[in-house]
């Protein structure tokens, strides 16, 4: 819970009817390209495709065992995580074996059912990443909105965390929000800093030792500043 108490989606949100899935294509380190789907779910749709929540929680779990990119310690059970990261809007990302339309980047809408993109494969093999969506802020703050985003350690190095943040930029400001505020993006997340540069967010702040964090070679903790970034969509309207 945060400092504000619980925060839900103001009375002026937008419908909750999921928004129409996308493909955005993804540059590799080795320069390949890739196509992500990103479907567009709510809490009671992803309940419904097995072992779906399931999946997410074990690498949300993973990540917060890493302890280095989000400020949560400890254990979160499902229940607690399906409440932290499906109470609005969630989206997940599923890779697609063979680009749709060639090397093109443009971003275009797919009917293709989630199930259907995942074929065969498990979640693991299929999902390259997921986000959430939801209000920074109560009440009369609450345009202005939140994600929290997930690549399993599997898909580092893929450029899906670029595709994801693309893609919330094309989500979010659907949803009804007018601006984006990242409270804690820790400066040693190089890649999550350089994604959110690339895409046109502003530093509005530094927080100094803002994460309690664990070192990367595993061996004790360290205090690392953290960045404030944010976006107003409203530039682009």
């Amino acid at each position: 819970m945060s400092a504000y108490g619980a925060i839900t989606r103001s009375q002026n949100g937008k419908a909750l009817l999921p928004y129409a899935t996308t493909i955005w294509t993804s540059n590799t380190r080795s320069g390949s390209l890739e196509d992500v789907a990103v479907y567009h779910l709510r809490l009671d749709t992803a309940r419904g495709l097995a072992g779906l929540l399931e999946y997410m929680h074990s690498v949300f779990s993973k990540v917060m065992e890493e302890g280095r990119t989000y400020p949560q310690e400890g254990v979160l059970d499902q229940n607690a995580f399906e409440s932290y990261f499906a109470a609005e809007d969630m989206f997940v990302g599923i890779s697609l074996p063979n680009k749709v339309l060639g090397d093109t980047f443009e971003t275009r809408e797919t009917s293709v059912e989630i199930l259907d993109a995942k074929g065969s494969r498990s979640w693991e093999e299929a999902i390259a990443g997921f986000y959430y969506v939801k209000p920074n802020y109560p009440g009369r703050s609450s345009h202005i909105c939140n994600g929290g985003f997930v690549v399993p350690s599997i898909n580092q190095g893929k450029g899906y965390g670029k595709a994801l943040g693309q893609s919330y930029l094309h989500y979010a400001p659907k949803l009804g929000y007018r601006g984006s505020v990242f409270n804690l993006v820790y400066v040693n997340n190089t890649a999550s800093v350089r994604i959110w540069e690339s895409l046109g967010f502003t530093k509005a702040g530094r927080i100094p030792s803002a994460g309690r964090l664990k070192k990367k070679d595993g061996e004790g903790e360290e205090y690392v500043d953290a960045w404030v970034f944010y976006k107003d969509f409203t530039e682009e309207e």
